[in-house]
Formats: structure tokens, sequence, C-alpha cells
């Protein structure tokens, strides 16, 4: 959910109080959702796991559109839909992620811990920054994407000294001043970027639902999606600057 501007509403109707906290409760959902998530993955049970983030992650984008049509934040002043948010996105978006990646295997096993501890703390620290977005809307460095981050590894299954190392990139690139696009709230080229984000998520939940049993170009197009979103706003940057 997004901040709106906050203005008191002791009369709102007891239908429109009892609307508006049924979106808190639709977000706070997202976090017993992250708890089927860690069951399966302690159960390493990882397309299960895969598929209750998934699903918290649809619940994510739906009910932030919702508060707002509700004006859930005047009509609930007293409960602050921003930090709800946070604190699921921290669990679903990060600590179960964090538990996946470290008990999988795929890190060098005297690796693992640190790792898992440097992506809580990391995550944590994103998550409270205020800069985490730019002025028009794309996340600065590494937005605490782990979930995302445990798939690509699940899919690639890299050696465990690559996995180690990749990880240990995108824990700096946390802090690193680059722009990641936001699927929806970045303008340009926002037709290209929902079109591909939708076939990346159908190709995530074929994947998902093969057990990451899937060939060489359904691997291809995901991996050229992630690119497309993580480097797309540096290469137009580039081409922009050889045209001044």
């Amino acid at each position: 959910m997004d901040r709106i501007s906050q203005q008191d509403s002791p009369s709102a109707p007891a239908g429109a109080r009892a609307a508006a906290f049924s979106v808190h409760v639709l977000t706070a959902f997202g976090a017993g959702l992250a708890l089927l998530a860690l069951l399966e993955a302690v159960r390493e049970h990882w397309a299960a796991m895969f598929a209750w983030l998934g699903v918290a992650l649809v619940v994510d984008a739906l009910d932030g559109p919702i508060a707002r049509r509700l004006d859930v934040v005047r009509v609930l002043p007293n409960w602050s839909g921003e930090v709800l948010d946070l604190v699921v996105d921290f669990v679903t978006y990060v600590f179960v992620p964090a538990y996946a990646i470290t008990a999988s295997g795929l890190l060098l096993p005297l690796a693992a811990p640190l790792l898992g501890i440097g992506i809580t703390v990391t995550g944590a620290l994103y998550f409270a920054d205020r800069r985490m977005k730019s002025p028009d809307n794309h996340f600065r460095g590494f937005p605490g994407l782990w979930n995302v981050a445990a798939f690509y590894l699940f899919l690639l299954h890299p050696s465990p000294a690559l996995a180690s190392l990749g990880v240990v990139v995108l824990i700096v690139a946390t802090f690193l001043p680059f722009h990641v696009v936001h699927p929806v709230r970045v303008r340009r080229l926002r037709w290209l970027t929902l079109s591909l984000i939708a076939l990346w998520a159908a190709l995530m939940i074929f994947t998902v639902a093969s057990d990451f049993d899937v060939g060489a170009p359904v691997t291809i197009a995901l991996c050229a999606i992630a690119a497309y979103v993580v480097a797309s706003d540096a290469a137009i940057r580039l081409v922009r600057s050889f045209h001044t």
C-alpha cells in the first residue's frame, strides 16, 4: 500500500471502516502465506514454497489499488498500511527466500549461514531506506527481491561457488547507485514492461508447476526478461548519452 495524505475521519461510516480494515487483513494475510511457504521450505518442497510465495506476490499486487480505491488511510488513520506492507514484504521477499537459499545446499556450506545473515540484514536495511525509489519510480539498487533471486538460483542451479558469488554481488548491489525498473509505476516503455512481466509470470508458473524441469527456451526467456528489468534503464541512459 502506498502513503496517502492522512486526514482524520472519525465520522466515516461503519461499513467504510469495515471495508478499509478488510484491506489491512488482506495485506496481513501475506504473512500467513509466508508461514505456509516456510513450512514447505523446511520440508524441502521448493516448488510448493515458490507457489505460496507467488500467491503472496499476487496479494501484494492487489492490496495497494484496493486501498487507494477505498481511501483506507483517511478512513483508518490509526492503522499504518505502509508499515504493515513493509513487515509482510520483508518476510515474503527476504526472510523466507533467505532461508531457502541458505538451507537448499545451493551455496558453499561454510558461506551459506553468513550469506543468509547478509541477505536478511541488508534486506531489512533496504526496506528502511526512504530513498528506495527514485523520483521516476525506479528502484535504487537491488530492490530486495530475494524471492526472485532464489527462483533463479533454483532454475539455473549454478555451482555452489558461483551461486555464493552471485549472492555476494546482490548483497553489495543493494547499495549501488543503479536503477531497476518498477514493473507498474515506471511510465517509460510501460506497455513493453507490462507485456514482458505478464509473460514472465506465465513462465514462472509453468516452471514451478513443472518443479523446475523446463527446457532451454523457457530458461532463456526468463533470463532475458530479468536482464531487461535490471539493465534497461542503464542501457537507455547510455544510448542517450551518446546523442547528447
